[in-house]
C-alpha cells in the first residue's frame, strides 16, 4: 500500500490528474463536505460494498485523519485492490468540498 498526503491529491488534481477516492467516514461526517468526484463507503459497509469497485483500478481511501482510511486500504490490497491512503485525512484538506448526495 501507499501513502499520500492530502496536498500531494490537491497538486495532482490542480495538474489534472484523476483519483478514484473512496471516501470512508460515516455519514455525519461527510455531510460537511467530501472531496470532489469521491464515493462515500463508511468503512463499515466496505465488506459488504466491494463489488461495487473494479479490482483493475487503483483507489485512495480517504477518512478524517488517516487511520481508518489506512486499515480500508489494508483491507482492501488483502484482498487484491491496488491501494493507496490518504495519510493525513480529511483534516488536512484545503482543496474544495461538495456535499454528499443522499444516500
Amino acid at each position: 500500500m501507499e501513502n499520500i498526503t492530502a496536498q500531494q491529491v490537491q497538486d495532482a488534481l490542480a495538474a489534472g490528474e484523476t483519483f478514484n477516492i473512496i471516501d470512508v467516514r460515516e455519514h455525519f461526517e461527510v455531510a460537511y463536505g467530501m472531496i470532489p468526484g469521491a464515493k462515500h463507503i463508511p468503512l463499515g459497509e466496505l465488506e459488504y460494498r466491494m463489488s461495487e469497485l473494479d479490482e483493475r483500478q487503483k483507489y485512495v481511501f480517504v477518512c478524517k485523519a488517516g487511520v481508518r482510511s489506512y486499515h480500508a486500504a489494508t483491507f482492501m490490497e488483502s484482498v487484491g485492490f491496488e491501494t493507496v491512503n490518504l495519510s493525513d485525512g480529511m483534516m488536512s484538506w484545503q482543496g474544495e468540498v461538495v456535499l454528499p448526495e443522499m444516500e
